[in-house]
């Protein structure tokens, strides 16, 4: 078979789309067929349970968009490199093209499937895609990664982001499909239970619906600065769990708000750097991958943080029921919808860590399992920069007072009675589907009395502050 009648194999990960795809434009315009894959390897296999879930909707959703332009998507399970090395046999592809990843489980994935697919001649390329700046090309003047996001916005601001693609009409197919696997075999939802059927209503999956979400942000994006912290209003992009999948393209992202700001519209600026912050956790993932698992400040080793997960407080937290509004709404919200406001996610952060005395990594995980946008950067960066032991320019201790953050954010409290039922006499639909989403074994009920907090606000301040000021001295 001639090289330029062998096919391609597009490796699908966390990229599934068709427009501002640059490896499968590089794939496109070889003018060979083009055999799209997606591998459920250990990887995917150690996803949570929402994300692991709302990617099985995703890939639905990818395979289905597929189809309009002469296409299909090959589903295979095992070990990423024998199967790309089976497909090489089955098909005769000389190349397999694929988007980079930046953690380290993946970087040490793709490094060794590229190293042994090109001792058997077969070409292994990898490509951008994934961010808007590759990791080693945004450094300081001294040529080191930034640490400090303030910076490094200012040194990538007014950078030129080539524009996005439009999607193919069409994809050359190979003679012969190779078969697939049937998506429904693997049961990606399975750990969900009974909470899928709570969460799917507030699901719309795919690179469609995540257009029309964009679109509809900018025709609300002049609020997004006075609006993107009020829990009560719907003020942010809600763009979070397409761009965790790749169902957008951050540069179509990038490119249509900054179109929004050339009509004079006001909050362009404060969400792009949104945009370039989530740049900001992947680049202290990729230049420190301990970001994942240690503290990225490493004088936070000595502080006391309560490290099991089981113990009554950590339980309650867990439960959405500490008796501390703020707290237990962020939670809740989390469990009925997937997905949680990020003013909320800080709340809740800060509780745990600071009056709950318990370790980020206790809540990252968490998260992790809970939340349908997980992403392995923002999640890890998120948890530290709250617990105080990632990169934060703050020069303080910072213990965010629940009760205050509520009255602020949510002030006629319309969020904490969208989420929790206890204490109304006709709570919301949503209040109550918390119920119907969480474990059975919990026993709970919208009957129950509302808790009192499992640690008064002032109590865990004092406490957690006199922790700091003992490290401190250490």
């Amino acid at each position: 078979m001639e090289q330029e009648q062998t096919p391609i194999i597009l490796w699908f990960r966390r990229d599934l789309r068709l427009s501002d795809h640059p490896a499968l434009s590089a794939a496109v315009e070889t003018g060979r067929p083009v055999i799209p894959l997606f591998i459920l390897d250990h990887t995917v296999q150690a996803l949570g349970a929402a994300s692991k879930w709302r990617l099985g909707l995703g890939l639905r959703a990818f395979s289905r968009s597929l189809e309009p332009v002469g296409s299909r998507l090959i589903l295979r399970q095992g070990d990423a490199l024998s199967v790309l090395q089976e497909l090489v046999v089955e098909t005769g592809a000389t190349s397999v093209f694929w988007s980079r990843a930046y953690d380290p489980d993946a970087i040490a994935r793709d490094t060794k499937i590229k190293t042994a697919l090109t001792e058997q001649d077969v070409s292994a390329k990898s490509f951008a895609g994934h961010l808007l700046f590759e990791p080693w090309t945004v450094a300081t003047k001294t040529g080191q990664p930034f640490r400090v996001f303030t910076p490094m916005w200012r040194s990538v601001r007014n950078r030129d982001i080539p524009a996005p693609s439009a999607p193919f009409a069409k994809l050359r197919s190979p003679e012969t499909w190779p078969v697939s696997e049937a998506l429904e075999d693997w049961r990606l939802g399975s750990q969900m239970r009974r909470g899928e059927s709570v969460v799917a209503p507030f699901v719309r999956p795919g690179e469609a619906a995540a257009f029309e979400a964009l679109h509809q942000f900018l025709d609300r994006i002049s609020d997004y600065s006075d609006h993107r912290d009020r829990m009560d209003l719907e003020g942010t992009s809600n763009l979070s769990e397409y761009l965790s999948l790749g169902e957008i393209g951050p540069r179509s992202v990038w490119h249509a708000v900054q179109r929004a700001g050339m009509t004079g519209e006001q909050g362009v600026e404060p969400y792009l750097r949104q945009l370039v912050w989530r740049e900001f956790a992947y680049h202290l993932m990729y230049h420190t991958p301990s970001l994942l698992s240690s503290n990225w400040k490493s004088e936070w080793d000595s502080f006391p943080w309560n490290t099991d997960a089981d113990i009554p407080e950590v339980v309650a937290w867990k439960q959405a029921k500490t008796g501390v509004p703020g707290v237990d709404a962020g939670l809740r919200q989390m469990y009925v919808t997937g997905r949680m406001h990020n003013r909320a996610r800080m709340i809740v952060a800060s509780y745990l860590t600071k009056h709950l005395m318990t370790h980020w990594k206790i809540g990252m995980d968490w998260f992790a399992d809970c939340l349908i946008d997980w992403d392995p950067a923002a999640n890890a960066m998120g948890w530290q920069w709250v617990a105080g032991s990632g990169p934060d320019a703050s020069p303080f201790f910072r213990i965010f007072n629940p009760q205050t953050q509520q009255e602020k954010f949510d002030p006629q409290s319309n969020f904490v009675r969208q989420w929790i039922a206890e204490g109304q006499t006709n709570p919301p639909a949503t209040a109550l589907a918390y119920f119907n989403a969480v474990p059975v074994s919990w026993n709970l009920g919208s009957t129950d009395a509302y808790p009192q907090p499992v640690v008064t606000l002032a109590a865990g301040r004092a406490r957690a502050l006199a922790a700091y000021q003992d490290r401190k001295n250490q």
